[in-house]
């Protein structure tokens, strides 16, 4: 088991070296995104619309963070059970994703595109989200904000503790 600090704009070229099991401090730019917005951003690649991001060499974190207190970037920022996402993480593995944070198992069809890929699914501490909020240091929605909680943001990470769920050799430890 080794331990990485990355920038997330280094993901893609770092996935050939990360392993199942090794630990990620995780800095740089993620977006959130959960199953309504994968459903509406779903929606506008298959009318050929521009996305509220690029999704080639980027990194979504499966979380819907709570209001912001006063004083802080966020509010609890958990991450949430990954296989809502599965049904639509392929197409997007498939347009440049470079990796996912989130929770739980994903299916074969996401571990066969995470290979496929060359991409990493990072898993996250589920009930942690105060914590996990305090290596956010930036929040912004970016798009779909009538979905409240579940809408687009964009985060900037400072050292988010990750782990390495499946890796881009099939190296998996949550299947």
């Amino acid at each position: 088991m080794a331990e990485y600090c990355a920038a997330s704009a280094q993901l893609r070229e770092l996935a050939p070296k990360l392993r199942a099991g090794d630990r990620v401090l995780l800095s740089g730019t993620v977006y959130t995104a959960r199953d309504a917005a994968h459903k509406r951003i779903t929606e506008l690649m298959n009318k050929g619309e521009a996305l509220p991001f690029e999704l080639d060499g980027a990194c979504i974190y499966y979380a819907g963070p709570t209001p912001t207190p006063p004083g802080l970037a966020i509010g609890s920022c958990g991450p949430t059970t990954s296989s809502r996402m599965d049904t639509y993480a392929p197409a997007f593995l498939d347009k440049g994703l470079a990796a996912m944070v989130g929770k739980g198992p994903r299916s074969k069809e996401v571990v066969d595109a995470v290979i496929r890929n060359k991409a990493v699914y990072l898993c996250a501490v589920g009930g942690a989200g105060a914590l996990a909020a305090k290596c956010i240091t930036s929040c912004e929605v970016i798009a779909f904000e009538d979905l409240g909680c579940e809408s687009v943001k964009r985060l900037n990470f400072n050292d988010f503790p990750l782990i390495v769920a499946i890796d881009c050799e099939g190296g998996n430890i949550v299947n």
